[in-house]
């Protein structure tokens, strides 16, 4: 099913320099130093009293209101991290699975799976568009650093198989992001996006990626979290 409008991104993405003040970011900063080793690509971020205040702090922002679903809850927060240690490649792709209480049975619903105990499911372009991520960088994250890549326009396509993914890279390209450590980058989950590895020989990549959906969600899903 394909999304014709969205006037709030049209693009499907967004970049927000400086969303984030120095001091609010050295104090997320420390609190991720207090997390068990081997965290980084955890989504159980929203159990933290920190992170939840900081999405309720995200969900009220003026500049974020033509863009946040009705009611704005943040349903998932996701640390990536990347270092010399850990580095990697991502192909472009679509964010399709979000994380539901309880499995459900509908038509319309597929792919369901269960990660660290909780259901996640292949959600429907029309419950996909009413979404967006909002990614806080605690670092820079220029291509060099493993940057963000988007095909734009590309959500509104729906959600797309192989040969529409490769059609939307030949018809509209690839635009790199460049953020910097502060910044912000909103997008839609529908939006075709890749990163490579980062190259830079020293370095660490540190991203707060949130997840933001209405409060109701349709087909009888209900979110595992909603704060």
């Amino acid at each position: 099913m394909p999304v014709l409008n969205d006037d709030a991104l049209p693009e499907g993405f967004r970049l927000m320099p400086g969303l984030l003040a120095p001091e609010r970011r050295q104090a997320l900063i420390a609190e991720l130093a207090t997390l068990p080793p081997g965290s980084a690509g955890q989504r159980e971020l929203l159990d933290w009293p920190w992170c939840q205040a900081l999405a309720r702090w995200l969900a009220e922002l003026p500049q974020l209101r033509d863009v946040m679903p009705a009611g704005a809850a943040a349903v998932q927060c996701t640390l990536f991290e990347k270092s010399p240690d850990r580095n990697w490649l991502v192909v472009p792709h679509q964010d399709l699975t979000i994380p539901v209480a309880e499995r459900v049975g509908h038509a319309a619903l597929s792919g369901w799976s269960v990660k660290g105990g909780r259901h996640f499911v292949l959600a429907p372009a029309e419950v996909l568009a009413e979404m967006v991520a909002l990614r806080v960088h605690l670092d820079d994250a220029t291509q060099a650093d493993g940057g963000m890549r988007f095909v734009p326009g590309s959500h509104r396509g729906g959600v797309l198989d192989e040969s529409a993914v490769r059609g939307w890279r030949e018809q509209a390209g690839e635009v790199a992001v460049d953020a910097l450590a502060g910044d912000a980058l909103l997008m839609r989950p529908l939006a075709l996006h890749a990163s490579s590895k980062a190259t830079a020989p020293t370095g660490r990549r540190r991203v707060l990626h949130f997840l933001f959906g209405p409060r109701e969600l349709r087909y009888g899903l209900r979110w595992h979290s909603a704060i």
